[in-house]
């Protein structure tokens, strides 16, 4: 494997040598980077044309200036890495940092909720074909994905972002109009749940009360304007164990009590660190929070090495995923914490343009949120797009995956479904699955550029498009470097991910 590794690195140095030669002389040859200047009418104009020149070295042919540029690029192997300035003297390095954090806040959380929700999505409707549910999904999807992106984004202005912030200045919701939501919410889990009559109607009545009198109790709560996990973080008992427990029947069988019981105990254990961490995550910081969250997972496998039995990977992926998502739910409670303060401080929370509110002036939970508002909009606009390719190939693959042998084998063996679907077809539709995510995420680093344009985000697609336009080849390589560097990264992780995933194949 090392030796395939080395040979595929030595191939992708050479594809980014020429990539790079080739963008960089179509770069430099797409226009005059001094017209603008040629047509000023600014006494100064000599002088600013002469600078020009000086920072972007146009009085020496174009490659020399490239292998400049190449140079200054190897040079990051030895810790003094140049990428070069833009016509107005402004350092890259320093605009690609800017430019590549904001691209990643943006892109990475919509990539992941994509690919769970697509590969969730893909997986049910695999698993009823041609059922209605079936159908309406494929329905969605599509529409999804043909939406237009600008168009969509308007739509989610106007309807989520000013309508929300209308409505917060009074938070009460029409009984009619929950009445309808509850009753849509209903139709769609008892058409996802499916089963006989009986259960589809219980499914459904069940979802609509249910709705119906959580939205009750927030009214009469003012739980809009002050969200809470209940009294002693009550919310977050209940919502730990419920995870506990369903992990578990997904994944082992609910009457498993060598995994459910490690389940339970790291949800116990989660509670009480609730209590111990409270005061140090009341004004915390990344290192605190990613060391804690860490710690939280190591729990999670020592509590299910020693109580699994023998059954310790099913009881290890089920305590993790218990711990991982406890956590979630203590930081959901400082988040609800901070929400009163933050409207304060922003009384129209969800913003329209932009990463950041300038000025913002707030603790460390009050600028989460405000970060975490101004991504809100892109992140449901670059999710709900992008959910429609994962779910249609999780869905096509499933099918193919479900007509093999071993499958029937499987359950001629008398394995129940769960573990059908779970441990065998779903591990081989991974393997198209690994493929598209590899590139996906390799292509989203470099920038959503219609939706970094609609909400007006600085990010590596306003980093391109700009070189493009001033024709200036740095801001432009320095784009292509990232890019290509994680497309051919990410490229060899998919090769590698086939061998994990199938032992048939080798390398």
């Amino acid at each position: 494997m090392i030796k395939y590794a080395l040979k595929r690195f030595g191939a992708s140095v050479i594809v980014m040598f020429l990539a790079s030669l080739l963008l960089y002389f179509l770069v430099t040859h797409s226009g005059d980077p001094l017209s603008d200047l040629r047509e000023s009418n600014d006494p100064n104009r000599e002088m600013l044309m002469q600078r020009r020149i000086d920072f972007m070295n146009l009085d020496q042919p174009w490659f020399l200036r490239y292998l400049s540029w190449l140079g200054g690029v190897a040079g990051c192997f030895v810790g003094q890495c140049d990428l070069g300035t833009t016509r107005n003297g402004v350092q890259v390095s320093d605009l690609l940092a800017n430019a590549a954090s904001s691209t990643l806040r943006l892109v990475v959380l919509a990539t992941v909720l994509a690919i769970i929700i697509g590969i969730a999505v893909g997986i049910v409707t695999a698993i009823r074909q041609y059922s209605g549910l079936d159908y309406a999904i494929t329905f969605l999807t599509f529409l999804f994905f043909s939406l237009p992106v600008f168009w969509a984004a308007v739509l989610l202005k106007e309807y989520i972002g000013i309508a929300y912030n209308d409505w917060l200045r009074y938070p009460q919701m029409n009984w009619v109009g929950v009445g309808v939501i509850a009753l849509i919410l209903g139709l769609a889990l008892q058409a996802a749940m499916g089963g006989n009559l009986k259960r589809r109607l219980m499914t459904g009545i069940g979802t609509a009360i249910f709705f119906f009198l959580a939205v009750l109790v927030m009214n009469n709560f003012n739980l809009f304007m002050k969200p809470s996990m209940g009294p002693f973080g009550i919310g977050i008992w209940v919502l730990a164990a419920a995870v506990a427990v369903g992990a578990t029947a997904l994944v082992a069988g609910i009457r498993n009590k060598q995994v459910l019981v490690p389940a339970l105990v790291t949800a116990g254990i989660g509670i009480i660190s609730y209590y111990a961490t409270f005061t140090l995550l009341e004004e915390p910081n990344w290192f605190l929070i990613v060391g804690l969250f860490v710690l939280a997972i190591v729990i999670a496998v020592v509590v299910a090495r020693l109580l699994g039995g023998w059954n310790k990977g099913a009881a290890t992926s089920v305590s993790v995923v218990t711990a991982i998502f406890t956590s979630i739910f203590i930081l959901a409670d400082h988040i609800f914490r901070a929400w009163e303060g933050f409207l304060r401080l922003k009384p129209r929370p969800i913003s329209t343009i932009g990463s950041q509110t300038p000025n913002f002036a707030g603790n460390f939970w009050e600028d989460f949120l405000d970060k975490g508002m101004q991504m809100l909009l892109p992140t449901i606009l670059l999710t709900i797009i992008s959910i429609a390719t994962y779910s249609r190939y999780t869905r096509a693959s499933m099918l193919e995956v479900s007509q093999q042998d071993y499958i029937r084998t499987a359950r001629s063996k008398g394995l129940n479904e769960r573990s059908v679907i779970l441990k065998h077809a779903f591990r081989n539709t991974l393997i198209p699955i690994t493929t598209i995510v590899a590139f996906d995420f390799a292509g989203l680093i470099g920038g959503a550029l219609v939706t970094e344009r609609v909400f007006g985000w600085k990010g590596m697609g306003e980093l391109f498009q700009t070189g493009l336009q001033e024709i200036d080849p740095i801001p432009v390589m320095a784009f292509f470097l990232i890019t290509g560097t994680a497309a051919v990264f990410f490229n060899l992780i998919a090769d590698l991910m086939y061998a994990v995933l199938d032992p048939r194949i080798r390398l």
